[in-house]
């Protein structure tokens, strides 16, 4: 600072380094024309503000914020913006690169003089540390929020202005000009402080702190206010917004405890779904309203997606295009490089001498190889950090877009018509696609859009270029790549369509497999697994077939990405060099059009997936559009209830009728019903009605024939109304179409207001009431349990309460009422065990009981109950019937309509309505029918199997034994075990429990499945493994020599031309570059077909891999025992044969070819530097430790977020899938905007993931880029430096610089892929966790030759002391069990639930563990056979109907063993023949998934039919006809006596009557027989248990 005192100071002993420079004589120190004509002096008055503001922000910087920095950490103060908070980050951002440019022109412009002069580059390099201090100083004040102290940068805004100002001046004054750089750059500084002064003082003109009397108060953001938030990107400041700086305690945290949706908090509120949804449907509104003539088509959908989400993709284009731009730095700073290290890097004398120093211009400044390394490392940074803003911004607008389109649907979903669903207009299939599938394609296609605008861009700047460097020869080779671009996207289209057929194969194959596990347990009882076997077989051989097209064009796809930038670079150096005689071929023209080329590639190779997304994109908003156009709900639907308002009109809405019921006698009946509202409920009094249907005809489709017709039935208020009638004769259709889920073809639906709304004291004179006499009631909510039991992917409990607030007496009634508590005690964490999707867990009795207790929890008027014993036995029904229906809801005045095929309730009923066809029988009370109907009556009561008297209750429930409950517990615990394992998905941990702590899991989550990499590899077999990695590395070496090659012939032909220009020989020959083309040539080659090589290789070992492991996971599981089935959840087994089976099918292979290329070119570059220039490796040191830990650390969570992403889609999806099928009942229970809430947290939780997951992308990306940014900037340092120093050749020093460019592009990659790639190679290891399972012992002691052809011909069966038990570690369930059943017998066997009775059944396929005893069948011990041929001998009929999809003849018989005529035999028996007949194809009428297109009974006896066509000698039948109504059971029940009077039957009886007529009754108690006689004998014992079930039974 002495020069500042006093300019004499340092004239003492002449040093070597001063201020102004020490040449003596120099006028340095001249000030005879006034002091600020002395250019030392001006420049040391530049140096007062940046020490000023350096002297006073230190101070409260370290003190102020020392103290504070505990209080920093709440992050709602922070990122309060001041007014221009972006534009003062931006402009201090340009002018810290000003100020390096002025640092750098100092020192370049210095090194011509023979002093030093500091003023040059001292001054502004304290402007560079007072420009990082005031944005430091900034963002702190900001973050505390107290403006005060901004007046500290006011002041040196205000100083370094006038300063530079003064500098400015007096240049012009002194005749400096434009065409000196330092002059251009003053002029710059001028304008940044004057824009930063004027920022300085917006914010006071805005926030009023100083100045004025009343400072402006102003709070955060709502959502900084919200502790929840933590997703910080839309409120950091930009340096953290670029940088994902924010991210870092994050990622950090991720790496101390599992990342969970606690952990990554809320969506801020403008990326809500509810928030985007208004945004859009503002957009949609604002079309229509437009368009109101034309329909509703694909394009306005577009338009509206455009207005709505149209900004921001024009940000993320402009940065993408930036991005682009500065991309081409790196080839033009490697050709100014090399071309300026080959002359020296000698910077011309600059003639220009000003004030005493010298000034250069800017070309003589760029044409020094060090500012070019420097310039290249700043491009860099700026074209990676727009690169992965514009991906930000890109995939945000995606997320945000999805979030809206999702809403939208599912709003749409919510006024579907019900036909649309059943008729198969809409499957719920189609749905869930819409959901899972096209809103992601229209993400996606939202991610790649700014790839439209800035491709083009690109490919036209890029050929330029090379034309300016090479000339004609350029256009070649582009045109090669540009011709080739039509190629790349052909294979890619074939790609996408081997993709496509792919995926309906593995979805056919997923249906099959999926059938196959659910009926597993009949395929083993019939010994078919070998069918299904070869049916999933021959479906997987279609897939790989259509996998092997997937495979050869993906691999195509790969060569020609890394095939077509070698050809081009091939044929453009050959002709250039063979063509153009004396062209420039130097190592600078040759390595930037190196760089160039690699550059071309990408957006060609992106080109065909742009396209490819761009179509998938239209399609879906096709489908999108159809869907949002189809067919909605009748009007009554409308809205959500509204609430209930005094206002009597909100409770009707009025609908036009048709005029035919127009007439007056209707208005007064009307006026009768309402008047009667108030009167208290008596019977006789008919007219008080809840709901009437007056000549209603309904139907499901508009075209169709009516399913009911002339409907005209009243159901009483208040009272239990019972439906009966014949399997599909249109019970539940009558439901439906009075909760207006049906289409009405005409007639009326009245609700009446139900008598709470009367109590309110609302007026309900007959002139209010003729006012609206012809419009529809509102109804209200109703309780509704419809026939297939609905339940939600929730608790127990919830799925009782649903929604309604929990009063724990009312749950506990209902508890008891539906007999839940014994299943409950079973479920491992009692009624808070969360039910499967579609309640898998659970058995059809008990899911049946939990939706009934659902409609009896619910405190609504009305409860429709829609058969609701289908699934229970005697006991439960009858306790059902009496606490639940009569006390529960009768006693409450509620009216209950109950469908049903239990006659013996009748009696209970106030009214009952009678159907058949479609059509109303008879309606009225039991004793009205008893008169007038007698011979209906009559036919009842045959049925009823009784008097028509009271339900005497005599049975109390028995609890369900300990035994099958502790067992039931072991099943339920070793599942929920199974299913933890399945998600921590840990490796193998062999540690006993206490020492399996945190710190050994986190040590795991930071390990790379190493193991399951080796299983993968190892799976590929011992030709291809080596061939794989030899051919990756042969590659890769023949890559580096191809760029070597090029470096030493472009070296050595400049060379010899400038030896030439040095000798000015005109006849001297010129260069001979044939012998170099031809290696090189040869080399390409070379490169080529190893690139064929190396991707055939990749997809050929993973095609093997795939193959074997499906086949060998399909052969484990089918062979599986049944207690596997029963302890794994289905879910998870289809998982590894979807999910896994698809990731090691397409992606692995993908994965681990990109994987092994960017590694090794990372490696190759990095050895390549190194050989150039060794000081290199130095500096490599520090680099790759941080490479190291940001990998480590982001694969942590990056793991953890993507499992986070796919576990929140999974609720998002099964909720669509819920609501869709359980869509009736949601919308009889009114609980549309439940719903809708409970959506928008889903989709909420699954963006935010998505956000947080591509945020830490970008986190990771940015890193790496720097990294690579670094990487450059010392290759070229060190390289200009050991090339002047050292005489290091001018092509290596390009060789180097090409290949440290590839680092920056291929370092992220690397990292991502490990990351992909580890989560890949869980499914792996998952499917290797299967592959473990033990197998059932098919293999038997005797041979085929010595079981007996027609074994078991007579049916005698023996059991000797037999005990069996589910699994060794259990306990036994049937003890010492004896019996002798000769051939021929009819036995039944009785119990209540839980006695061991269907254990029995299975004891003789072998299918539980007998571990003492044995059973006898004609004269064989049973455990001496294969299992194959035991099971195949014996037929049995299992209590849940199981049907495959396919024909009727395949369901009966999938061995096509029988003729016709035995089929419609056993048709006939089992009373199916006439509606078979009328199915179109007879036999081969066609059957879907699970029989869905059959009703429940009519599937039980296609059962039964199958077990017919066996014709075997032992006849099982557990359980089988707990689903048909009386008639048709009584008839089987003959019929079997009949038709099987020669065979021996074993009936395990629900209803016991049904075994009244057998010839021996065996009562089974917790695995023992307690009685065993003939039913005569049993029944006069008095104390028989068997009479008391009787008895029960009545």
């Amino acid at each position: 600072m002495c020069a500042e005192a006093a300019p004499g100071c340092a004239q003492g002993p002449a040093m070597a380094l001063a201020f102004c420079g020490d040449e003596g004589n120099s006028g340095a120190y001249n000030v005879d024309h006034g002091v600020l004509n002395n250019g030392c002096f001006v420049d040391a008055l530049n140096v007062v503000p940046h020490v000023f503001l350096l002297f006073i922000t230190f101070p409260i910087l370290f003190i102020g914020w020392g103290s504070q920095s505990s209080k920093v950490h709440i992050h709602h103060s922070t990122w309060l913006h001041f007014p221009g908070h972006n534009l003062r980050w931006i402009l201090t951002f340009i002018l810290l690169f000003v100020l390096v440019c002025e640092i750098a022109e100092g020192i370049v412009s210095d090194g011509v003089s023979e002093s030093r002069h500091l003023h040059l580059y001292m001054p502004a390099g304290m402007a560079f540390l007072a420009a990082i201090t005031s944005v430091v100083y900034y963002h702190n004040i900001e973050t505390s929020n107290f403006p005060k102290l901004l007046i500290a940068l006011l002041f040196y805004w205000t100083l370094a202005f006038i300063t530079k100002t003064i500098k400015f001046v007096k240049f012009c004054d002194n005749g400096v000009g434009f065409s000196q750089l330092r002059f251009c750059l003053t002029g710059l500084l001028v304008i940044l402080y004057g824009m930063l002064l004027a920022v300085e003082i917006n914010v006071i003109r805005v926030r009023r702190y100083v100045f004025f009397k009343t400072p402006k108060e102003v709070k955060p953001p709502e959502d900084l206010q919200d502790l929840g938030v933590r997703f910080l990107q839309p409120f950091v400041n930009l340096l953290s917004k670029g940088t994902y700086w924010w991210m870092n305690t994050f990622i950090k945290t991720a790496h101390k405890k599992p990342i969970d949706l606690k952990t990554i908090g809320k969506l801020p509120i403008a990326m809500r779904a509810l928030t985007n949804y208004i945004r859009l449907n503002e957009a949609f509104e604002a079309q229509k309203s437009k368009r109101s003539s034309f329909p509703q088509g694909s394009r306005s959908i577009w338009r509206a997606l455009c207005c709505a989400f149209g900004r921001p993709l024009l940000l993320s284009s402009t940065f993408r295009i930036l991005a682009d731009l500065l991309g081409f730095a790196g080839p033009l700073c490697i050709s100014g490089i090399v071309h300026n290290v080959g002359k020296g890097n000698n910077t011309i004398r600059p003639q220009t001498k000003i004030l005493g120093v010298f000034f250069i211009s800017s070309q003589e400044f760029l044409s020094n190889a060090y500012v070019l390394a420097v310039l290249l490392f700043f491009a860099l940074l700026l074209q990676r950090t727009f690169l992965q803003a514009s991906y930000y911004v890109a995939i945000e607008t995606g997320i945000n877009l999805r979030g809206a389109i999702q809403t939208k649907i599912y709003n749409k979903i919510m006024q579907l018509s019900t036909s649309n669903m059943s008729m198969g207009e809409m499957t719920a299939g189609q749905i869930c696609n819409l959901v899972a599938i096209d809103t992601n394609q229209l993400m996606w296609f939202f991610f790649l859009c700014p790839n439209l605008w800035a491709m083009p861009v690109q490919i036209i700047v890029g050929v330029l270029l090379l034309y300016y460097l090479l000339g004609i020869s350029a256009l070649i080779g582009a045109a090669v790549i540009i011709v080739l671009a039509p190629v790349q996207y052909f294979v890619a289209t074939k790609l996408s369509q081997a993709q496509r057929s792919t995926l309906e194969y593995s979805n056919e194959r997923l249906k099959k497999t999926n059938e196959m596990l659910r009926g597993i347990k009949l395929l083993k009882l019939y010994a078919w697994e070998h069918i299904f076997h070869s049916s999933v077989e021959e479906t997987r051989q279609k897939e790989m077939t259509s996998l092997k097209a997937f495979a050869l064009y993906t691999s195509i796809s790969i060569f020609m990405n890394a095939a077509i930038p070698i050809a081009a670079v091939l044929i453009t150096f050959v002709v250039h060099a063979h063509l153009t005689r004396n062209a420039d071929f130097s190592p600078s023209v040759a390595f930037a059009s190196i760089s160039l080329f690699h550059i071309l590639v990408s957006p060609l190779f992106l080109l065909s997936s742009v396209v490819r997304s761009t179509v998938k994109a239209l399609v879906s908003v096709q489908k999108l559009s159809e869907f949002l156009s189809s067919e909605e709900i009748g009007e009554e639907h409308d809205k959500c209830s509204e609430l209930r308002s005094a206002d009597n009109h909100s409770k009707y809405q009025a609908v036009p009728l048709k005029v035919v019921n127009r007439k007056r006698p209707a208005r007064e009946d009307w006026n009768n019903y309402s008047s009667h509202m108030r009167r208290p409920i008596n019977i006789t009094e008919a007219d008080d009605f809840c709901v009437k249907i007056t000549n209603g005809f309904f139907t499901w489709t508009p075209e169709g024939p009516p399913a009911l017709s002339n409907i005209d039935i009243r159901i009483p208020q208040g009272q239990l109304t019972m439906i009966v009638g014949q399997v599909g004769c249109g019970k539940s259709s009558l439901l439906l179409a009075t909760l207006g889920e049906m289409q009405k073809i005409s007639g009326n639906i009245f609700w009446s207001s139900s008598p709470s709304d009367s109590e309110t004291g609302e007026d309900v004179s007959p002139e209010r009431e003729s006012s609206v006499d012809m419009e529809f009631r509102k109804r209200g909510s109703v309780a509704y349990a419809s026939q297939k039991p609905w339940l939600l992917n929730a608790t127990v409990e919830e799925n009782i309460t649903f929604e309604s607030p929990f009063n724990k007496q009312r749950y506990k009634a209902v508890i008891d009422a539906c007999s839940l508590q014994p299943d409950i005690d079973i479920l491992p964490h009692g009624d808070q065990t969360q039910i499967g999707e579609r309640g898998i867990n659970l058995s059809g009795g008990q899911r049946q009981r939990i939706s009934v207790a659902r409609a009896l929890y619910q405190q609504t008027n009305v409860v429709f109950l829609d058969d609701p014993f289908s699934a229970l036995d005697i006991h439960l029904s009858d306790h059902l019937m009496q606490e639940g229906i009569l006390k529960m809801l009768r006693e409450d005045k509620r009216t209950i309509v109950l469908v049903t095929h239990k006659l013996q309730y009748l009696p209970h009923a106030d009214w009952i309505i009678a159907m058949k066809d479609g059509y109303i029988q008879r309606e009225g009370t039991l004793k009205d029918i008893q008169k007038s109907e007698t011979e209906l009556f009559e036919h009842w009561k045959t049925l009823m199997n009784r008097q028509d008297q009271e339900l005497e209750k005599e049975t109390i429930i028995e609890r369900k034994t300990v035994l099958e409950r502790t067992n039931l517990r072991r099943t339920m615990y070793s599942r929920e075990a199974l299913l933890k394992d399945d998600e921590e998905d840990e490796e193998e941990a062999t540690e006993s429990d206490d020492e399996d702590n945190l710190s050994s899991v986190l040590h795991q989550r930071a390990k790379m499945p190493w193991r399951a990499c080796g299983k993968y590899l190892s799976s590929a077999g011992i030709l291809l493994l080596p061939l794989l990695v030899l051919s990756q590395l042969l590659k890769h070496t023949v890559m580096v020599a191809i760029d070597y090659c090029l470096a030493r012939w472009t070296s050595n032909a400049i060379a010899e031309k400038t030896e030439l220009e040095l000798r000015n020989c005109s006849v001297c020959e010129v260069f001979n570059h044939s012998p170099y083309s031809k290696v090189f040539s040869i080399l390409c080659c070379l490169g080529i077909v190893l690139c064929l090589v190396t991707s055939i290789a990749v997809e050929w070992t993973g095609l093997k891999v795939t193959k074997k492991l499906h086949s060998s996971l399909l052969n484990k599981i089918i062979l599986a025992p049944m207690r596997f089935f029963e302890t794994t959840p289905l879910g998870s087994i289809l998982n590894r044969f979807s999910a896994d089976c698809n990731t090691i099918d397409q992606h692995i292979p993908a994965t681990l070819e990109c994987l092994s290329r960017s590694t090794l070119l990372c490696v190759s570059a990095l050895a390549v530097i190194s050989y150039v220039t060794p000081m290199f490796l130095i500096a490599l040191v520090p680099l790759a430790i941080m490479c190291y830990f940001i990998q480590k650390y982001f694969r942590v969570a990056s793991r953890d977020l993507q499992q986070l992403d796919d576990s929140t889609q999974l609720p998002l999806l099964s909720h669509f899938s819920e609501t869709v099928e359980g869509l009736t009942t949601i919308r009889a229970f009114r609980y549309e905007a439940k719903f809708r809430q409970k959506l928008l947290e889903y989709t909420d939780s699954n963006n935010i993931a998505s956000l947080f997951l591509t945020a830490a992308n970008r986190w990771l990306e940015v890193r790496m880029e720097y990294i690579g940014a670094c990487v450059v900037l010392i290759a070229a340092v060190t390289s200009i430096t050991s090339c002047l120093y050292n005489k290091l050749s001018s092509g290596l020093v390009g060789l180097g610089l090409t290949y440290a460019l590839m680092v920056s592009n291929y370092l992220n990659w690397m990292v991502r892929n490990l990351a992909d790639m580890e989560i890949q190679l869980g499914a792996v290891k998952r499917i290797n966790g299967l592959l473990k399972t033990e197998a059932e012992n098919y293999e038997g002691l005797l041979s085929p030759s010595q079981i007996p052809q027609n074994w078991p011909d007579r049916g005698e069966i023996q059991i000797q002391n037999l005990s069996v038990r589910y699994d060794s570690n259990l306990k036994p369930v049937l003890k010492h069990v004896n019996a002798h059943i000769s051939p021929g017998q009819k036995i039944g066997i009785c119990g209540r639930t839980g006695s061991g009775k269907s254990s029995f059944s299975l004891a003789f396929f072998r299918m539980v563990d007998t571990f003492e005893g044995r059973i006898i069948i004609d004269g064989i011990d049973i455990a001496k056979l294969p299992l194959q041929t035991l099971r195949s001998r014996l037929s049995i009929i299992l209590q849940d109907p199981i049907l495959f999809s396919g024909t009727i003849r395949f369901n009966l018989d999938p061995e096509k063993k029988c003729t016709d005529s035995m089929l419609w035999e056993a048709l006939e028996i089992a009373q199916l023949k006439h509606v078979v007949k009328a199915l179109p194809g007879g036999l081969d009428a066609i059957v879907t998934e699970g029989g869905e297109n059959f009703s429940q009974g009519q599937r039980q006896l296609f059962c039964l039919a199958r077990a017919f066509v066996r014709k075997t000698s032992i006849f099982i039948m557990d359980e089988a006809t707990a689903s048909i109504d009386m008639a048709t059971e009584n008839i089987l029940q003959k019929v079997v006596m009949t038709a099987f009077a020669d065979r021996t039957v074993v009936t395990i009886a629900h209803r016991v009557h049904t075994i009244l007529n057998a010839d021996l009754v065996i009562v089974m108690k917790r695995g023992l027989i307690l009685e065993y006689d003939k039913p005569e004998v049993l029944l006069e014992q008095e104390d028989s248990v068997f009479a008391s079930f009787v008895q029960a039974d009545k």
